[in-house]
């Protein structure tokens, strides 16, 4: 419609005080705010009409490329994982995540932890732009120097390689229960064995703090946020311990979050961790504006077993989230993970949400488009507060490894997991609208991993718990 034309026409009395007199005629007379408002699990307050924030500022700037579409290389059978690879590739993926055996994104599978695995799968591929990421796991740090071998061999453009090395003890800590040394010795030891790398000069994210398995095993997203602030100031910390400037530390420090059909509260819970993360070095002593590298992977918490379909729909959902958000890097677990590896068409469809998205609905074309909106400048305010809480509370308790180890974080992971199961919760094709009759499901003819780690410090494990899952077994 021409905007001349628009800006003619009477649209009558627009103000608040209008709206809330409509609201509360469609009310009957129930209080407005109260029947418009709801909570997060954080008790975070999400009203339908937030005005909008004229002072805010982006918190976040895109490049032209948008995000990098990053896809999961977790197959069992290396020789059909680097066969995956090379037809996701071709197919428009401009990055790879290296998924091996133990990590906590595997969900019982990935890739075999040798060296020769690491060059199966990237041998025939252009390094060049590559987007590269290996998923932590319990020995990313002897993988991280197998792939240094390897990239000093081959040679890339290292400038035009984005790497992370996925070093996050606390992540597998967490994820397995398990560590091989005990944290005095950790503490000793860890900054020297990572000079090297530190020395090497390598781009990119060197140590990262994942909170994918605190969200998986039912945390809220201000714990998830806390618990990766305190694992990235361990991080500045040991960068200070190997004898590293901490001002040049940061652009090596990288996080990976989970993202959700909850789509504001994933988008807010993005743009918050770049404002905490920024405190966090002004804290340190750094003052300029730093990079923040977030890598975002779809939610395994909100995936069903029943009418797998309808988990396209939620991880369309989490990608908007994750790129309106501010992701960096973003992978989808494919619609049918809940039933075993994922088959060829399933990580085509999963690809394929990132590319319609990026590239034919243009989503990351604008610097951070939620800036100003009112129920996302709330939210991300309030995730804020919320997270620094969670943050100054594990920091009291010694840090997260410690908080870990006794059990606190796991306890408090627990009772939140609880509260929300004690909620009715509507998900669709399994307790609202299931299917008529189940479709089959195809995956690939794989057995699970099972590794047996040499341990010295153990703690409560962070099993991952669908939220779906109670209400499959109910059915069963």
């Amino acid at each position: 419609m021409d905007p001349a034309i628009l800006s003619s026409v009477d649209f009558g009395d627009q103000s608040e005080a209008r709206w809330r007199a409509l609201a509360a005629k469609a009310l009957k007379g129930a209080d407005v705010d109260a029947a418009l408002t709801s909570y997060s699990d954080d008790g975070v307050a999400m009203f339908a009409n937030n005005s909008r924030d004229a002072a805010a500022l982006p918190v976040f700037s895109r490049s032209s490329e948008g995000w990098a579409v990053v896809q999961r290389v977790d197959d069992v059978d290396v020789k059909r994982a680097a066969l995956q690879a090379k037809e996701d590739i071709s197919g428009g993926a401009t990055g790879l995540s290296l998924v091996f055996e133990g990590a906590e994104s595997a969900h019982g599978f990935g890739l075999p932890a040798t060296a020769e695995t690491i060059a199966s799968i990237l041998d025939g591929i252009t390094l060049d732009g590559l987007t590269l990421r290996v998923e932590p796991h319990p020995n990313s740090r002897l993988t991280a120097e197998w792939l240094a071998d390897y990239l000093r061999q081959r040679k890339p453009n290292m400038s035009r390689l984005h790497l992370s090395l996925g070093i996050d003890l606390a992540s597998v800590f967490a994820a397995t229960g398990r560590l091989k040394m005990t944290l005095e010795a950790l503490d000793a030891s860890l900054p020297q064995s990572l000079s090297g790398f530190f020395a090497a000069g390598l781009p990119g994210v060197l140590l990262e703090a994942d909170g994918r398995v605190y969200h998986n095993a039912g945390a809220t997203e201000a714990q998830e946020l806390g618990a990766v602030l305190c694992v990235g100031a361990s991080h500045l910390r040991m960068f200070e311990a190997a004898r590293q400037p901490v001002a040049h530390a940061a652009k090596h420090i990288g996080f990976a979050l989970s993202v959700d059909q909850d789509q504001f509260l994933a988008t807010a819970k993005l743009r918050a961790l770049r404002l905490l993360w920024q405190r966090v070095l002004e804290l340190s002593g750094i003052e300029e504006q730093a990079r923040v590298t977030i890598h975002a992977q779809t939610s395994w918490r909100m995936l069903t077993r029943k009418d797998t379909e309808t988990n396209i729909l939620r991880n369309s959902i989490a990608v908007f989230a994750a790129a309106t958000g501010g992701a960096d890097s973003i992978s989808v677990l494919p619609h049918t993970f809940t039933h075993g590896l994922p088959e060829a068409f399933a990580r085509r469809v999963a690809r394929n949400t990132q590319l319609v998205l990026r590239d034919e609905a243009r989503i990351g074309f604008v610097d951070d488009p939620a800036a100003g909106a009112g129920a996302i400048e709330v939210l991300t305010n309030g995730l804020c507060e919320a997270a620094w809480a969670q943050f100054c509370q594990i920091e009291s308790e010694g840090g997260m490894l410690k908080s870990l180890s006794a059990g606190h974080f796991q306890d408090r992971i627990a009772a939140a997991r609880d509260a929300r199961a004690s909620h009715s919760r509507s998900i669709v094709g399994t307790t609202i609208y299931p299917a008529g009759a189940e479709r089959d499901v195809t995956t690939l003819d794989a057995k699970r991993v099972e590794l047996q780690l040499e341990s010295s410090v153990f703690c409560t494990a962070l099993a991952p718990v669908r939220d779906a899952l109670p209400f499959e077994e109910h059915a069963a």
